[in-house]
């Protein structure tokens, strides 16, 4: 008899306990408990990520462009007689390169960090943690970022020029990186482009009236 009113009794109990899967906190915002009454590590706070745009082409025309060279060196060489699978494969190999060449990538930057992606891969470097900053090429300059992990992304300055958001969060990071003491070379070079930078945003105001 005894046993049963036990049973009975913790039946009751559990069908009136109400369910602990979560409880409101200061905000009146409801935090899960999982189970076992730990709390799950806090969920990281979403990071600003920009994306370089307007720069240059878009990969519909590069691939136009590659298919277009096959088609008309196919056409030549079939034309002329000289067609065979050698020479075929040979500007099949060609248009892949300007492929290459062509392909345009696409920039994202972040606290702390900047990505360039390509057709094949994807390149980050640390901007927070920058080791130099070169300027690379002379008919189409490109801006090489390398920080002490090793990280090394190539990127033409038009980019930074065109995106000043992109360039706010890689000026903060070069800054933290000369507090650090790791930029050791390429200094000038990234206050050359702020200034530009500044510049083409002082003349914007002005043409708008706003200074």
């Amino acid at each position: 008899m005894d046993r049963a009113v036990k049973d009975v009794s913790g039946a009751a109990a559990a069908a009136l306990r109400v369910p602990s899967v979560g409880r409101v906190g200061r905000d009146g915002a409801r935090i899960r408990v999982a189970r076992g009454g730990r709390r799950p590590r806090a969920a990281e706070p979403a990071r600003e990520t920009v994306v370089a745009r307007g720069w240059p082409h878009n990969p519909r025309f590069a691939a136009g462009c590659a298919a277009a060279t096959f088609a008309a060196l196919l056409l030549i060489d079939g034309c002329s007689g000289g067609l065979t699978p050698a020479r075929a494969a040979l500007w099949a190999g060609v248009a892949a390169v300007l492929l290459l060449v062509l392909w345009p990538v696409r920039v994202t930057a972040g606290p702390g960090w900047l990505a360039v992606r390509g057709l094949l891969r994807t390149r980050r470097v640390r901007t927070d943690a920058l080791a130099g900053a070169w300027r690379v090429g002379n008919v189409s300059a490109a801006l090489v970022l390398k920080d002490v992990y090793g990280g090394r992304v190539e990127l033409a300055p038009e980019i930074l020029l065109t995106n000043p958001l992109v360039w706010h969060l890689v000026d903060a990071g070069a800054r933290r990186s000369r507090e650090r003491g790791t930029l050791r070379t390429g200094g000038a070079l990234l206050d050359r482009i702020g200034r530009l930078i500044d510049a083409q945003a002082g003349m914007i105001l002005r043409t708008s009236g706003l200074r």
